[in-house]
């Protein structure tokens, strides 16, 4: 009878995690790089 105890290997996702904060990282960076370049003119005229 074959050793099952052992857990399985799971799928590496460490290029899905890298997607997934890109996906939400680069948009919000651009949005505070606007927002600082808007504010910026605000309050300089």
């Amino acid at each position: 009878m074959p050793n099952d105890s052992s857990p399985s290997p799971q799928p590496d996702r460490r290029p899905l995690t890298a997607f997934a904060w890109l996906w939400v990282g680069a948009p919000l960076a651009y949005g505070l790089y606007e927002l600082v370049r808007k504010a910026t003119q605000l309050f300089t005229g």
